[in-house]
């Protein structure tokens, strides 16, 4: 009976304990209040440039109608050489075909000059170029230069045409909205959108030439279009992609406005490129470089070497220095440097900032023209004629030639004077490479030279 009445006393413990639980904790529940927290939130937002810098908030329409009418389509008719096994095989040789080639070009100016690119217009038989209303027009080239690709055209039109005027490339943010105009696969004016990926991007080993980097979609048909930021100005000519395919994967490239704009007014006013140089040989630093040198600075141009008879000789500028700083603008790597000084002539004067055994020098430059210059296809290494050389020779207009490729090695070639290529007159390198930049691997090569005795030689290549 003890035990009976011992477990129903717990039980009745245990029952009041479970209701007065259930009580607090559920029927109360309306009661309870939680102190309001505050979620730590951090603003990665990041302050919009004068341009805008949000997708939403950017107005692509107004750079759009203020570029595509000054983009036109560019037609190249060329004859084709036909096959050399022809001739070969059985004696005779194929008749030229005509081949169509198609880019873009920008007009510049309210009277018809055009900019493209080179390699739009190279070995042209007839230029048309068709504006964005349709109207066609005969078009004919003032110039071009090979090295940075740009070539200017003319157009006779009987009204005053719409145009671009250059804008100042050097200014160009990376991460700046920009459109790139153009008539890719034979399309009309094509508008696409994207970034600025880089600057003074290098994309070959064998040039030191210095592009804009965009996303905004190139495809075949674009080189020579129009690169221009959302106020609509020029700041690129679209020249190149990187594909394995041939078309868009991602990457295009551009001749940042500040260069074409002055190879533009150097053909207009000279006929060929001018182009100072500083002088130097060297490259990016490396983690390499700076083991083996012995330098602690990790960004800028190694100088290897200064050419004699340059600006840089001139100034002082030594071998082991780094270059860090031209004009004021930052060098981290050899291109922005060769990027930059591709936009002055010789007899510029610039401000070159070099560290030298860990001090900082601002060393005053003035650009000369080049010397000596390795010309296309055939590789002849040649230099402007001295006083000495024009004495000897008796001519005051040539280039000497001054090394050859081993494939050319048995041609006496070396220490002649070349002063005609083709009916070209040669008046110096600028000029020779402008006339080699013209050709092509499969066009034979007509040179006319002259030995010490004076004597004109004319030497046929295939």
């Amino acid at each position: 009976m003890r035990k009976t009445a011992n477990l129903f006393v717990i039980a009745l413990f245990s029952g009041a304990i479970t209701l007065g639980a259930y009580k607090l904790l559920f029927e109360n529940d309306a009661n309870i209040s939680f102190e309001k927290e505050e979620t730590p939130f951090v603003n990665t937002s990041l302050a919009t440039s004068a341009k805008g810098a949000g997708i939403n908030e950017v107005d692509f329409t107004i750079a759009a109608e203020k570029t595509v009418n000054a983009v036109v389509h560019v037609k190249n008719m060329t004859l084709s050489k036909g096959s050399p096994f022809g001739s070969f095989l059985f004696g005779y040789e194929a008749s030229p075909r005509p081949q169509l080639g198609t880019g873009s070009g920008v007009i510049i100016s309210p009277d018809g000059y055009i900019v493209t690119n080179n390699h739009v217009i190279e070995r042209s038989q007839e230029l048309e170029v068709t504006l964005n209303n349709n109207k066609t027009y005969k078009a004919e080239i003032i110039g071009a230069d090979a090295n940075t690709d740009i070539a200017l055209l003319k157009i006779n039109a009987e009204e005053t045409l719409p145009y671009l005027a250059f804008g100042d490339s050097d200014d160009t943010k990376i991460g700046e909205w920009v459109l790139a105009v153009g008539n890719p696969f034979n399309l009309t004016s094509t508008v696409t959108a994207g970034i600025v990926s880089a600057k003074a991007r290098s994309i070959s080993s064998r040039s030191s030439q210095s592009f804009i980097q965009t996303d905004a979609a190139v495809n075949p048909g674009n080189s020579g279009g129009a690169l221009v930021n959302t106020n609509g100005d020029l700041i690129g000519i679209n020249t190149a992609i990187t594909s394995q395919t041939g078309s868009y994967v991602g990457y295009s490239f551009a001749v940042p406005s500040n260069i074409a704009n002055k190879i533009v007014n150097d053909l207009l006013e000279f006929g060929n490129v001018q182009k100072g140089i500083l002088g130097i040989r060297g490259g990016d630093i490396t983690p390499g470089l700076m083991e083996e040198v012995g330098i602690e600075v990790s960004a800028g141009v190694y100088v290897g070497f200064v050419e004699e008879e340059t600006g840089a000789y001139e100034a002082g500028i030594k071998e082991g220095d780094v270059i860090t700083m031209v004009d004021d603008i930052k060098v981290t790597k050899f291109s922005e440097l060769t990027g930059y000084l591709s936009a002055k002539r010789p007899g510029d004067k610039v401000k070159v900032g070099v560290i030298r055994n860990g001090e900082t020098k601002e060393i005053p430059v003035v650009l000369k023209k080049r010397l000596t210059d390795i010309l296309p296809i055939m590789g002849l290494t040649v230099k402007n004629l001295s006083k000495e050389d024009q004495k000897r020779y008796g001519t005051k207009k040539g280039v000497k030639i001054v090394s050859v490729p081993e494939f050319y090695k048995d041609y006496g070639l070396e220490n002649k004077v070349i002063v005609e290529v083709y009916d070209d007159e040669i008046e110096d390198i600028d000029k020779a490479r402008s006339v080699f930049g013209k050709i092509s691997k499969y066009d034979r090569i007509s040179l006319t030279t002259l030995n010490e005795k004076g004597e004109r030689e004319r030497l046929i290549f295939r």
